[in-house]
């Protein structure tokens, strides 16, 4: 258990950067996907390794042994490693727990303000326009999910490149693209390197949403003019008053390199692997594969040590 109990904590090192490398060259949805099941895959598997490490180390105390009928040379290992270990484990999964929880609380009270201001103006089904002279527009979901667009982005835009627009935060409505951005903030608390994920995931979402705006309008280049239009006329600063932290906005991200992907054919944004070169993305992906499934080998393989090393101690402590 000792070797293997290590290795989710350290398979990050390799996993992460694969894993960026791999959604590169995916669709943006796949990529979506593929970011936010390893982040929460390897999450978990670290979590499993803190939880193990305090449990191992809380059996070598003298009370929790005699509580659970263990003897305690059997056991094995080392108390002058595993005790101290499992104390740091200990802190660090409380740690994790707060700072869920926190995350948690923060993300709903920002929505809960956020709608709180809608609730504020009139809406004219699922659209809200705030009076603002600022441009910005995000979507806000809930129930029902709302498209928030202030009065200065409506000047901003055309007509058909605000229908573009609408289309793109509409879509991340439907696709329900703040879990995706909770979920690997949540993952990223269990394991600092998964924090460079977000960055990454932030990215294929907002090409999730210019791909479904594009199709839903049927122009990608008017899609294309409406997101750098809306960056070009959005001001961050401004806009961090009413919008919440924890969700995407249109002018987001990379957006020279977001307006470039939809000026590019529809069937080459379908098939990158052609691009990026099939045989190299298999290999990627194998070893992606291979990370998390050594990552969550080891952690089974070390909880299957202790439940055996635990069932002799008992043994032998009945006799």
């Amino acid at each position: 258990m000792i070797v293997a109990v290590w290795i989710p904590l350290l398979m990050p090192l390799l996993a992460v950067p694969a894993a960026r490398r791999l959604a590169r060259s995916l669709p943006p949805r796949a990529a979506a996907w593929l970011l936010t099941g390893c982040a929460v895959a390897l999450a978990a598997c670290t979590a499993a390794a803190l939880g193990l490490l305090l449990a191992a180390g809380a059996l070598r105390l003298p009370p929790v042994a005699a509580l659970g009928h263990l003897s305690l040379p059997l056991l094995g290992g080392d108390p002058v490693v595993s005790v101290p270990a499992a104390g740091v484990a200990a802190v660090l999964l409380t740690a994790c727990a707060f700072a869920v929880v926190h995350r948690t609380l923060r993300h709903h009270a920002e929505l809960r303000t956020a709608r709180l201001t809608t609730d504020a103006h009139r809406t004219s089904g699922d659209l809200c326009v705030l009076p603002d002279s600022a441009p910005d527009a995000y979507a806000l979901p809930g129930r029902p999910g709302r498209v928030v667009v202030t009065a200065g982005m409506l000047r901003a835009l055309p007509p058909d490149e605000r229908e573009a627009l609408f289309a793109h935060e509409r879509a991340h409505l439907a696709g329900r693209h703040h879990l995706f951005l909770l979920t690997v903030a949540l993952a990223a608390v269990c394991h600092p390197l998964l924090r460079s994920l977000r960055a990454h995931l932030a990215y294929a979402l907002e090409r999730w949403a210019d791909e479904s705006a594009a199709s839903r309008v049927g122009d990608r280049r008017v899609t294309a003019r409406a997101i750098g239009r809306a960056a070009l006329a959005a001001r961050p600063a401004a806009a961090a008053a009413h919008r919440p932290g924890t969700i995407l906005a249109a002018t987001a991200g990379p957006v020279p390199r977001r307006v470039a992907a939809l000026l590019t054919p529809e069937r080459a944004v379908d098939h990158p692997p052609v691009r990026a070169g099939l045989h190299g993305r298999r290999l990627v992906a194998a070893a992606l594969l291979a990370c998390v499934t050594l990552s969550a080998s080891a952690a089974l393989d070390a909880a299957a040590d202790l439940h055996e090393t635990v069932e002799v101690a008992q043994g032998e402590a009945a006799r």
